[in-house]
């Protein structure tokens, strides 16, 4: 059956706005600094109720509209949940049970969908199809290996963040993760460095431009970063991350991990970060994810997480106590 010319035009229509955005971010001349490069710098935030792994195995990487709209249905229902007033004739806690944690406030998961090229995403991993870490047989038992060390026997039994020494649940990087606050990053670039500051736990990466990585018995927290421009695309490869950072969650990374990220603006407001993982020591193969940045409308606050903190002190002292009671 052939199309009527009403019909192939609504068809070009339907083509032309299902490739609009594409065309618009290639369309899209980015801001210059003095040297002519693509000015990345500024505050940025990745806050989503979209995250790295696909929670449901269900859903497709790209969301229809109906999709979209139930998820962040969900996620402001909880909110109102979150938000409501506490009954006062509910009473303490019974002992030893759980107490809660952050109210609603102090929480910033984000209310919509993430929206990469102009599609909605129900996960930032693109590689492997089902939207999960590729974990190996052998990466498992390591992980398992990790875990059976997060104990209470001292400070070097808790893991990094509850230490204050790097972001929570992936948000220092490489990769930088969206978490659940102090999603906001701002970047600042010289001709031959870039600095992104991280919110969450005031780390600082520096990106060193054109150089050579550090020998690989330099590890340390974030990595060594160097990085080039690829066109308008800033180009960030990561190496040689110290034990303690390596062996953190969520994204696991062995000696011999490679990180590779991709920054380009895309917009006036938004900023494509791509990465990938290529990791034989946790993962059977290279996993790769798109996640997008928008401009944030606050600065970066101060993260004095040692200020005024007991939580690490207290956890060690109430496990000398059980110690005590069961001798």
């Amino acid at each position: 059956m052939s199309l009527t010319r009403v019909g192939l035009i609504t068809l070009c229509m339907a083509l032309g706005l299902a490739s609009a955005p594409a065309a618009l971010a290639q369309a899209y001349a980015p801001p210059r600094t003095p040297d002519g490069k693509p000015d990345l710098q500024g505050m940025w935030t990745n806050s989503s109720i979209t995250t790295l792994e696909r929670m449901n195995p269900s859903l497709p990487l790209v969301l229809n509209p109906e999709q979209v709209a139930r998820m962040e249905g969900a996620r402001e229902q909880q909110e109102v949940a979150a938000n409501s007033r506490t009954n006062p004739e509910d009473g303490a806690p019974s002992s030893g049970g759980a107490i809660g944690g952050y109210n609603a406030f102090w929480l910033d998961r984000g209310m919509r969908v993430g929206v990469v090229h102009g599609k909605a995403r129900s996960s930032w991993i693109t590689e492997p199809a089902d939207g999960k870490m590729p974990i190996s047989a052998e990466g498992k038992t390591r992980i398992a290996a990790i875990n059976a060390t997060r104990n209470e026997d001292g400070p070097e039994g808790m893991n990094p963040a509850d230490r204050c020494l790097v972001g929570s649940r992936g948000s220092g990087g490489p990769p930088m993760l969206n978490n659940i606050y102090n999603n906001t990053y701002q970047i600042v670039q010289t001709p031959d460095h870039v600095m992104i500051d991280v919110e969450m736990m005031h780390d600082a990466r520096i990106v060193r431009l054109g150089q050579q990585h550090k020998p690989a018995a330099v590890g340390q927290w974030l990595g060594d970063s160097v990085g080039g421009w690829d066109g308008d695309t800033l180009v960030v490869v990561t190496k040689n991350w110290n034990r303690w950072h390596g062996d953190y969650e969520p994204v696991f990374l062995s000696e011999q991990a490679t990180v590779t990220e991709r920054f380009t603006r895309t917009g006036a407001d938004e900023l494509t970060y791509a990465f990938e993982v290529d990791d034989p020591g946790f993962y059977t193969q290279t996993w790769k994810a798109e996640m997008l940045f928008t401009t944030s409308s606050g600065p970066v606050y101060e993260f004095a997480c040692h200020e005024g903190n007991h939580a690490l002190y207290n956890i060690l002292q109430g496990a000398r106590i059980q110690e005590a009671k069961a001798k």
